[in-house]
């Protein structure tokens, strides 16, 4: 087939999708199911800015694919058409702008001040985005979404002086939501960003399997074309999801990467067996997500447990571990944690699902923990490779 074919074919005769945009993460539609109690306690405390009252901050709390950030997006974007001029939004994904530098300079940019990408101190830019908010004499609602991965790499300085810049203002109010997939976030805090930053609290629960089965169903009746749905696509979907903390990206994802493997294959419906292979895909996709997002000597420690068992070594301990470790340390030319860190680290992968710690008895020789690794060598391998910081490791793990 042709790239000509391909392409007319996903234009002009899609089989499967009558609006594929309806089932991508970053879509929020106008109804947003089993979170109507949420969306009220978020509309009750952002409703004083529609008076030019400045709202309290709100600190929402959840865990992935609970509908913080979908239900934030669709409250926000209400009370924008109901504010018109008097108030402004901004919304940035901390993620994506993990340093002090580029939040501010977002912010900074929803108020049409020209921030360059580098070069400028972080305390320029704060004094920057504080004078151009006071000549605006508006009222401000930012929403910083997983800020919990900024401050676990910077620090919480951009949340100090947001919960502070009021008192610097005259003509201004600035409002905080930040949103959190981390339970135990706020134990990062400085007490005083915490005591102004949660003045407000919400926590999102997951989602059951009979309500994912309902928010898939919604968007499946905007995704798709009549029918190409087997009827036990949806309820598997949701029931991995539901499996999986009721993670409802999850399950959306699921549904999309299905679709998405019987519209390649020509197939002229979504079956079980696409969600079985959408599954395995995903997984896989997880875990090298996972590994490219560690800390250095997190996949220092997994590089080490890798080449070990690579030499043929079995029943791997930490100690074990541990002298690899320090070889890899030696030729990066870092300085090592200390072992007990590694044992924490090990626990860390372990939860994670990358490697497998299981304590076994000796005998009279009291306990120790055994570890393999249970994700796959490939997953591993490629979650690794890219790290170009340690390439002269990876080369290794590659051979």
């Amino acid at each position: 087939m042709s790239l000509d074919e391909i392409f007319e074919h996903f234009v002009l005769h899609s089989q499967i999708f009558k609006d594929r945009e309806r089932l991508l993460p970053d879509y929020v539609p106008e109804e947003l199911p089993h979170r109507k109690q949420q969306i009220i306690a978020l509309a009750r405390i952002l409703a004083p800015a529609l008076a030019g009252s400045r709202p309290s901050n709100v600190f929402i709390y959840g865990l992935t694919g609970t509908g913080k950030t979908a239900v934030t997006k669709h409250v926000v974007r209400k009370l924008s058409e109901k504010a018109q001029e008097k108030v402004v939004f901004a919304y940035v994904n901390c993620r994506q702008n993990d340093t002090s530098y580029r939040v501010m300079a977002e912010l900074a940019r929803e108020l049409g001040v020209k921030v360059p990408f580098t070069g400028l101190a972080t305390s320029e830019v704060y004094k920057r985005f504080a004078e151009a908010l006071d000549r605006r004499g508006r009222m401000m609602v930012a929403v910083l979404d997983e800020v919990d991965h900024l401050v676990k790499k910077n620090g919480d300085d951009v949340l100090y002086f947001l919960t502070r810049i009021n008192e610097q203002l005259s003509r201004s109010r600035l409002s905080l939501i930040g949103i959190t997939n981390d339970l135990k976030f706020t134990e990062f805090l400085d007490s005083r960003v915490k005591s102004s930053l949660c003045e407000e609290e919400l926590v999102f629960p997951p989602y059951t399997a009979k309500e994912l089965e309902d928010i898939l169903q919604q968007r499946a009746a905007e995704a798709f074309q009549d029918g190409v749905l087997a009827p036990e696509v949806i309820p598997a979907c949701a029931a991995i999801a539901a499996k999986q903390n009721g993670d409802c990206r999850l399950a959306l994802d699921l549904l999309l990467k299905a679709a998405d493997l019987a519209e390649r294959e020509g197939a002229s419906k979504v079956t079980l067996e696409h969600v079985k292979q959408a599954q395995r895909e995903i997984e896989k996709n997880v875990t090298v997500d996972v590994i490219k997002s560690m800390p250095l000597h997190v996949k220092m420690v997994l590089i080490a447990v890798y080449l070990l068992e690579k030499e043929g070594a079995r029943n791997l301990t930490t100690g074990m571990i541990y002298n690899k470790y320090m070889e890899i340390a030696k030729m990066l030319g870092m300085d090592p944690v200390t072992q007990r860190r590694v044992s924490d680290i090990i626990n860390e992968l372990d939860m994670a699902g990358i490697v497998n710690a299981r304590v076994v008895s000796l005998g009279r020789y009291g306990r120790t923990k055994v570890i393999r690794l249970s994700a796959s060598l490939k997953s591993i391998e490629e979650g690794l490779q890219e790290d170009l910081f340690m390439l002269g490791v990876t080369e290794l793990v590659a051979r």
